[in-house]
């Protein structure tokens, strides 16, 4: 059976071989009124073509998912291609080709990043696996270069203090950094929160959140993590790629986060692997309650080996309930499940991206630095990882518990090519 997230990585491979008020309610959703500039989404209003100034920019991963967005760059019309890199010199070569960068400047190896960077550029599209983000972040900020990341930007928490810290410098240093989620820029989503914080659901009681998809291949382990870099197969590792509640399901997380405007401060649950012939840590399977500081309960369901896919956030109220989506339908009912509003969420993954994209080509070109995807974007990564390590032992854990471990998860690298 073929499910959505079996169709999305299809539907990658594809792109890239082929040269898109109240303050909230009342009572529990009352605490998020203040919502961050960060929570505000990036939206449309920037239409591709010609005749504006162009952003010198390089892609730092390029296999399938790194092809895809390359290509929605380059369909923006504000963007051009200098430079690539992938440990794998004919990813590198490839993307090359189809991007227009010179052969002298497509780079191979570990340290690829670190001669992207170096080739004068003014901004780089970090797609690699999560684990390396945070360090190719830094050095790229660090040069002078505005960033554009894929979720999630991290694996740990240092990772993840490390992207707030680079927001926070980022903004000082007048260079935009920007997390690439795309739920919160769909009209239809905007739309049901805009709704719900005008009390539409009434006193929020509940959120729960779903992430299924049809899963990545998980292939024999070899004598180097060389062959875990390549086709997804990395997001069965958790130092690689953060676990399954970290990778995929982070958008309905993300999604909890921006309604909420905060992240939980404890989680209990458990978790568990149920893919066949399994030779990775991540576990595809997990079930956590996250509790808010108000009492507030937050369920969350993980499968990856679910199907039909699944990424939503509903919110329950004493007045009706909001559903905000990935696929499908958005809507907002009253408690007889009449429907208060529906409507029709865009292909968000071609969609939702290019507005990202647009959103960040206006931040460098009009000097808006603020950085506001970064406290969303740390808020959610933690909160995975929260519920990771709550679901892995079995136990209720805090957040203050996280911070304080602060721990990192090592990649190992030896014998890649350097």
């Amino acid at each position: 059976m073929t499910t959505n997230r079996a169709r999305r990585d299809d539907a990658e491979a594809r792109a890239a071989t082929d040269p898109g008020r109240r303050a909230l309610v009342t009572g529990a959703l009352a605490a998020a009124a203040g919502v961050a500039a960060g929570d505000r989404p990036a939206f449309a209003g920037d239409t591709p073509g010609e005749g504006r100034r162009k952003v010198k920019i390089a892609l730092i991963g390029c296999g399938a998912r790194g092809r895809w967005i390359a290509g929605l760059f380059q369909r923006h019309g504000g963007y051009a291609f200098h430079a690539v890199g992938d440990y794998f010199p004919e990813a590198a070569r490839k993307a090359g080709e189809a991007l227009g960068v010179d052969a002298a400047r497509c780079f191979s190896g570990l340290s690829a990043y670190q001669k992207v960077i170096a080739s004068d550029v003014e901004a780089v599209i970090l797609k690699t696996p999560p684990c390396f983000i945070p360090v190719h972040a830094k050095a790229a900020a660090e040069a002078g270069c505005h960033v554009y990341t894929a979720k999630p930007c991290g694996v740990d928490v240092p990772g993840a203090l490390r992207m707030q810290e680079i927001g926070r410098k980022g903004t000082a240093r007048q260079r935009c950094v920007f997390v690439d989620y795309q739920m919160v820029t769909d009209p239809s989503n905007i739309e049901v929160l805009r709704r719900v914080r005008e009390g539409a659901i009434g006193d929020l009681l509940q959120v729960v959140t779903v992430g299924t998809s049809g899963g990545c291949g998980d292939r024999a382990k070899g004598p180097t993590i060389a062959d875990r870099l390549q086709g997804l197969v990395w997001v069965n590792d958790i130092a690689l790629g953060a676990d399954y509640i970290g990778n995929f399901d982070i958008h309905a997380l993300d999604a909890a986060r921006w309604a909420l405007g905060r992240r939980p401060v404890a989680a209990s649950g458990a978790s568990r692997v149920v893919r066949p012939g399994a030779h990775g840590d991540a576990r595809d399977v997990c079930s956590v309650v996250y509790e808010y500081e108000d009492g507030l309960i937050h369920n969350h369901l993980c499968h990856a080996y679910a199907a039909p896919g699944e990424l939503s956030c509903r919110l329950l109220g004493t007045k009706g309930s909001a559903f905000i989506n990935y696929w499908g339908d958005a809507w907002v009912k009253d408690t007889g499940g009449k429907s208060v509003f529906t409507g029709k969420v865009d292909n968000l993954y071609d969609a939702g991206a290019a507005r990202n994209i647009a959103a960040f080509h206006r931040n460098i070109t009009t000097g808006r630095f603020e950085n506001d995807t970064i406290p969303r974007a740390v808020d959610g990564l933690l909160a995975s990882i929260l519920g990771r390590e709550a679901a892995a032992r079995k136990a209720r854990t805090t957040m203050d518990e996280i911070l304080r471990d602060n721990k990192a998860l090592e990649t190992d690298v030896k014998g890649l090519d350097a």
